[in-house]
């Protein structure tokens, strides 16, 4: 059954899926941010902050309501991006003559894809546009005069899920990589710390007592030195202290250069209510590499999270 008395639309049975890749620190880290939309109503966006090639940290929000409450807003997209002369990306012959652009220095990637379900098929459009998925704009899309259709659909798509005022769980962050992450540090670490070379350092020039710190981190697991270049880069560790049960962790959230220096916020995370998580004694930690940023370093410990079971 098509929507109203038309026929079956392309996606009617599928899905969507938006995805805005944003350079951050010109182009060394990124934000990607992954919204998927399914036709019975249900979505998830997935935001992940990487760094030199690896990721600092990822993060999955799912849809707060039942999935019906936004199926009907899905099927009047589809509508849309089939049939709407000033809208459709469907059977719209210019936007299929660019399959890969080369965006612009400072410009996110932004994709949509359709995925038919009834034909087992999917199609997909890349532009660049300006902004990240929380404040994307169709002024300067390229590279062709089509470009505005493909983000207008990701615009849509944003504003019927997650709204109009959805911020990003890393906005306003420096871009950072995990060196390592895990449950039992032997540095008895219990809070946060940075490690930094002074100021006209050479790219080896380890802070005094890093190698000596890593070494206790580390213990017998043969973990080698991560490589740093310690003239532009910083390291910062987190670990809240021992803790009595399995499923404890903490996470650097967001590295933010500020008036008067640098503030990093980190995060405990425990088993939710209801949860029954094994007893263990465990040390969680979460160490990053980020690029150097202005002394002093605020450490800021956010309130902490509760994960659903399982997760």
């Amino acid at each position: 059954m098509g929507i109203g008395n038309g026929p079956l639309r392309f996606g009617q049975s599928g899905e969507i899926r938006v995805t805005v890749e944003s350079p951050l620190y010109l182009g060394a880290g990124w934000l990607r941010q992954v919204l998927t939309w399914r036709s019975d109503g249900a979505w998830r966006v997935i935001e992940e902050i990487g760094y030199r090639g690896a990721v600092g940290e990822e993060h999955t929000e799912p849809a707060p309501g039942l999935p019906f409450e936004y199926a009907s807003l899905y099927a009047s997209l589809i509508q849309k991006l089939n049939d709407d002369e000033g809208f459709k990306l469907i059977g719209f012959p210019a936007l299929d003559e660019i399959q890969d652009p080369e965006c612009r220095s400072g410009m996110s990637r932004v994709t949509v894809r359709m995925y038919d379900e009834s034909g087992r098929e999917g199609r997909d459009w890349t532009r660049c546009a300006d902004g990240s998925l929380a404040n994307l704009t169709t002024r300067g899309s390229g590279p062709d005069v089509a470009a505005s259709r493909v983000v207008q659909a990701a615009i849509f798509v944003r504003n019927s899920t997650v709204g109009t005022d959805f911020i990003s769980r890393y906005s306003g962050s420096l871009p950072f990589a995990t060196l390592d992450r895990g449950t039992e540090t032997g540095s008895g670490l219990e809070g946060a710390l940075d490690f930094r070379s002074p100021n006209g350092a050479g790219a080896e020039e380890a802070p005094e007592g890093f190698e000596d710190w890593w070494s206790s981190h580390v213990g017998d697991r043969q973990r080698p030195l991560p490589e740093v270049d310690w003239a532009n880069e910083m390291i910062v560790a987190v670990a809240p202290g021992v803790r009595e049960e399995i499923g404890d962790s903490v996470e650097v959230r967001r590295v933010l250069a500020i008036d008067n220096g640098t503030r990093v916020e980190w995060v405990e995370r425990t088993p939710g209510n209801f949860c029954a998580p094994a007893r263990r004694r465990v040390q969680p930690f979460h160490i990053v590499v980020v690029p150097k940023a202005p002394e002093p370093v605020l450490f800021v410990k956010l309130p902490t999270e509760a994960v659903p079971c399982g997760s």
